[in-house]
């Protein structure tokens, strides 16, 4: 799965937005759970972003590695240069200005350097293995920013989804209260029933409406959410594939930690970051130390068209810091204390790790229980409804006793549709808690 997430970020980067844009969602598409998490993994701003980063760390590796090879430069320069002008003396009261003693001089002057480091005692490699290790940091950070915008996605589509099965409750709600007013609106008229069960009737639609166009509302917040999780603020109209069946997630608690402990992309950042801390007190060591690098040169230099002076440098340096006013120790102990602060947030990565996948597997665990119970609730509430329109029927029944069943019903329906919404969230929860997708 990751690599099919890996390659689709590679196409996000290759392709222009607005050429994704155009073919992202199609009008009337049905969109599925892993269709929407694709569109996601495309058109994110977020992940567009921390991949960036990764590109940003990835060239400080080659940045890292140039003192490995030689350093080429060349100069070049032109002066011309006009001789002054003497005053000699004519009387012992005055002098005369003579002019200009000779031409113009053009020099000419070209150079070509070449130095190499030889020997750094480690400062160039341990350069090289922070940017690596800052480079790994980046891509799981990169992961999970991924994580993060799948569990948005799956989240958001499920919100969609439980938003239209509370409207459809919703408008079996409201026939529901209008046959049942049509029921009432009989017995009154021959006289068997009082006008007050049809003024109750009435209020019952007038109820059953209000809660629809809420729920409607609802639909629409919702739908709004997923295409802004998604990346597609202004996505055409589609549906859903709404698959939001019962389906037990096996797993034990061990198992689960055991994979996020492996996983979890943000603890893998930390201890990324720790162990380039940790060589970074090396490389502050480097300091102390000195380095040796050789250099060659070739010059020219002319005048007029005639060449004056050219040749050859060749020849090695040592640099020995002697004090630098006790700089170098100052950055071993910024580097130690700075490993020291990594350490410590490695430590509460961990527990935070820890903390997740328990309450995500608590409230799945809460959430599968509570499954059986409510859809029990929902059988029960509607044999009662069935009740009370017989009694009332036959006339033995109430107004209120109908309403009381028909709410009973409509909220036991929303319920069971709340428990399985809250199962989905709850598995993709301990999927984003365990680094899985």
């Amino acid at each position: 799965m990751k690599e099919v997430i890996s390659f689709v970020l590679l196409l996000a980067c290759l392709a222009p937005v607005q050429g994704w844009a155009d073919e992202m969602i199609q009008k009337g598409e049905v969109l599925t759970i892993e269709r929407c998490i694709e569109i996601a993994l495309k058109r994110q701003p977020n992940i567009v972003a921390s991949m960036n980063t990764v590109n940003v760390n990835e060239s400080r590796i080659g940045e890292a590695k140039s003192n490995y090879y030689p350093q080429i430069s060349g100069t070049a320069g032109y002066a011309r240069t006009l001789p002054i002008g003497q005053f000699v003396n004519t009387t012992s009261s005055s002098s005369q200005f003579t002019g200009f003693q000779g031409g113009a001089i053009d020099q000419y002057t070209a150079s070509f350097t070449l130095s190499q480091n030889i020997y750094d005692f480690g400062r160039t490699s341990s350069q090289v293995k922070i940017s690596k290790l800052n480079f790994d940091s980046s891509r799981s950070d990169l992961e999970n920013v991924t994580e993060q915008t799948v569990f948005a996605v799956k989240q958001n589509y499920y919100g969609v989804v439980q938003a239209k099965h509370n409207r459809t409750v919703l408008e079996d709600t409201v026939k529901q209260t209008e046959q049942h007013l049509e029921q009432a609106r009989g017995f009154y008229e021959v006289g068997t029933k009082p006008k007050f069960d049809v003024i109750k009737a009435e209020v019952d639609v007038s109820t059953a409406k209000l809660n629809l166009i809420k729920a409607e509302n609802d639909l629409r917040i919702a739908v709004v959410n997923l295409n802004n999780a998604m990346g597609v603020p202004e996505a055409p109209e589609y549906t859903l594939s709404e698959n939001i069946s019962f389906e037990k997630y096996g797993m034990t608690l061990e198992e689960a930690l055991s994979r996020a402990y492996e996983n979890r992309p943000d603890l893998q950042s930390i201890v990324a970051k720790r162990r380039a801390a940790e060589v970074s007190i090396d490389l502050a060591k480097t300091g102390y130390y000195p380095f040796l690098t050789g250099n060659a040169s070739y010059t020219w230099s002319g005048q007029q068209i005639y060449t004056i002076g050219n040749g050859w440098t060749f020849g090695a340096a040592i640099t020995v810091p002697i004090f630098s006013g006790f700089l170098t120790k100052s950055q071993v102990e910024e580097a130690k204390a700075n490993a020291d602060v990594l350490r410590a947030n490695e430590e509460s990565v961990r527990q935070t790790v820890f903390l997740d996948v328990q309450q995500a597997y608590l409230t799945l665990r809460a959430a599968e229980e509570a499954i059986p119970t409510a859809k029990l609730g929902v059988d029960q509430a509607q044999e009662n409804l069935d009740i009370a329109n017989g009694r009332y029927a036959a006339g033995v029944g109430s107004p209120v006793e109908v309403t009381d069943a028909e709410v009973s019903l409509a909220n036991s329906r929303l319920s069971y549709i709340q428990a399985l919404y809250a199962d989905k969230v709850a598995q993709a929860s301990l999927e984003k808690a365990m680094g899985m997708r």
